[in-house]
């Protein structure tokens, strides 16, 4: 199986926040988790950079490293691309995945009864983004930005596990959920109280605040607003019969009901739902 996504210049990464190493393996975990997350192993990746006559060599050889690096974590390897000029750096990457005689995990087959779960983290992308925008350059949480980690084995192992949908969160957990419903026809509940962001972005929310000058606000509904909508963690989220017995690292944060739509405690959440690539 394949699949293909895009990493744009200004839209996806700066330069002057990201080296060249971060944007290669940012690019690569874009796609190789796309395989992933229909139950698929990432097996070899296509590269395709446009890029400005003037990006320094060192920058496109550090690019090329964070390729390599990022595909060997997922085990999977870069096989070919190609070149060309640009006003500004463009990278397409397409991935190829074995699925090992499995039928494919895809968003469509969420059924009422089912439990929602997700495996990787939430929010921490979002947070360093955040972070970023602000001015800060030093915590931790910006790494979560520039060099993503997805769980690519837990895709498979979902599969396996007889998972009866699955989809990587890179546009925001509702969302990407809100397509899981669409697809399945059905209505998702989550947990906020499952869903409950960590001291870390608690902190991260606090120093957004005080960085940006809008005052002491409260961190906990801008730590959950980047769990729920944040994006570009692309952790796994998937649906299961309700009698899987799950591994520790899946942890169920909702349900599944006839009806349509994602509601957060039982309410439509107010806030944004994640990233529209096409919204004005």
């Amino acid at each position: 199986m394949a699949s293909t996504d895009f990493l744009i210049e200004g839209r996806h990464f700066r330069r002057d926040w990201s080296s060249g190493g971060d944007v290669g393996r940012k690019a690569a975990a874009r796609s190789l988790i796309d395989v992933a997350a229909m139950g698929a192993r990432p097996t070899g990746l296509l590269v395709a950079l446009a890029a400005p006559p003037g990006l320094p060599v060192a920058w496109a050889r550090a690019l090329t490293e964070g390729l390599a690096a990022e595909c060997a974590r997922a085990g999977a390897t870069v096989v070919g691309g190609d070149t060309a000029r640009a006003e500004s750096v463009l990278l397409a990457t397409t991935v190829l995945g074995d699925l090992a005689g499995r039928a494919p995990v895809l968003r469509s087959g969420a059924a009422p009864g089912d439990v929602v779960a997700v495996t990787g983290p939430l929010g921490r992308a979002a947070a360093g983004l955040a972070l970023l925008e602000a001015g800060l350059r030093e915590d931790p949480l910006i790494a979560a930005h520039q060099r993503p980690e997805p769980p690519y084995d837990a895709g498979p192992q979902a599969a396996d596990l007889g998972a009866t949908a699955m989809i990587d969160i890179s546009d925001g957990l509702l969302a990407d959920l809100g397509h899981v419903a669409s697809a399945s026809g059905v209505r998702i509940d989550l947990s906020s109280e499952r869903l409950s962001p960590g001291d870390d972005l608690r902190t991260a929310a606090r120093d957004f605040f005080s960085r940006t000058g809008r005052g002491a606000g409260p961190p906990h509904p801008l730590a959950l607003s980047w769990v729920l909508a944040g994006g570009e963690d692309h952790a796994l989220a998937a649906t299961f019969r309700p009698d899987v017995a799950l591994p520790p690292r899946w942890t169920v944060i909702g349900t599944v009901h006839n009806g349509h739509g994602v509601l957060v405690d039982g309410r439509e959440w107010a806030g944004s739902a994640g990233w529209d690539h096409f919204a004005g």
